[in-house]
């Protein structure tokens, strides 16, 4: 029986290369096939269907219009690679006291990273924090993985997030059609998040938005007045907490079923990643629905 380490033990460790390679042997000791193998194939051309060719490579749409029978042809492709966008606003910052949205995206992120890595692909970063956008190619091997990680322990949350910047970039910078996994709270112009994950998905990447939440963020546990602070803006408003709870915590359901909703319309895989959930169990979840769900998408090639 795989042990999981809680939230708070994962993201209390300092090292973070220690942090993400526990979650990932936990991952590996559960038997959790990796869903990072879509590309496996790839369509090259069409031939003259041959007596005992496969059927399932036969191009009916090709047959339709011209009454004749092709297969399609494939060529293997040797690796792949992810790109991991991360938001790294001051949004991302919540909460103050224990775990931080920015601290849980990076553990996941880092795992990710170890994980892909560890099965001979290779991984980049694209990063955007106080406006800056930080870059790393996607490549395999193990110094790349530490410097990978390394660069995310230097970071820290800060500022605003262009969506469309971020994840535009850290999709035109992957030299062939790849994954790109993009990690925030997705709090910001969310026409603007959907039209780009839409475009990215539509260039032919495999797209997925894991949006990080705080539980205080679900719940809204406050009472009586209370000062809140836009952590971006700075703005400070004093509110009665209790007033507009029901309000608050309704119309915070609604965004999240937005976020939800418009990624299934745009064919991008969701999850939600609360902060109070094991990462490993939290990446678990997500890659096995990926694996179940994913595969046929990814390897089929255009007609």
């Amino acid at each position: 029986m795989t042990t999981v380490l809680s939230a708070d033990v994962v993201t209390a460790i300092d090292d973070l290369e220690l942090a993400a390679r526990l979650v990932v042997e936990g991952l590996r000791a559960g038997s959790h096939r990796s869903p990072f193998h879509g590309f496996s194939a790839e369509f090259q051309q069409h031939r003259p269907y041959r007596v005992g060719d496969d059927l399932k490579y036969l191009d009916w749409k090709l047959l339709a219009r011209t009454d004749r029978l092709y297969s399609r042809q494939f060529r293997e492709a040797t690796s792949m690679a992810v790109m991991l966008v991360l938001d790294g606003s001051a949004s991302m910052a919540f909460p103050d006291t224990g775990i931080s949205k920015w601290r849980y995206a990076c553990v996941l992120a880092a795992s990710l990273a170890h994980l892909v890595s560890g099965q001979g692909d290779g991984v980049g970063l694209m990063a955007m924090t106080g406006g800056r956008l930080t870059y790393l190619p996607a490549r395999g091997g193990r110094p790349h993985l530490r410097s990978l990680i390394a660069t995310l322990e230097r970071l820290a949350p800060a500022g605003n997030w262009s969506p469309a910047r971020g994840i535009s970039r850290g999709a035109e910078l992957l030299k062939r059609r790849g994954v790109v996994l993009v990690l925030s709270d997705f709090q910001d112009d969310e026409g603007a998040i959907q039209r780009e994950l839409r475009r990215v998905a539509r260039h032919g990447h495999d797209v997925a938005m894991l949006q990080v939440a705080a539980p205080d963020e679900l719940a809204f546990p406050y009472a009586g007045d209370v000062e809140f602070v836009d952590l971006e803006s700075g703005e400070r408003r004093l509110v009665d907490a209790g007033a507009i709870g029901g309000a608050y915590r309704r119309a915070f359901g609604e965004f999240l079923s937005r976020s939800r909703d418009a990624a299934l319309r745009d064919h991008v895989d969701y999850a939600l990643m609360r902060t109070d959930v094991p990462p490993g169990r939290a990446l678990r979840d997500f890659l096995v629905r990926r694996g179940g769900v994913s595969d046929t998408h990814r390897t089929r090639a255009p007609a």
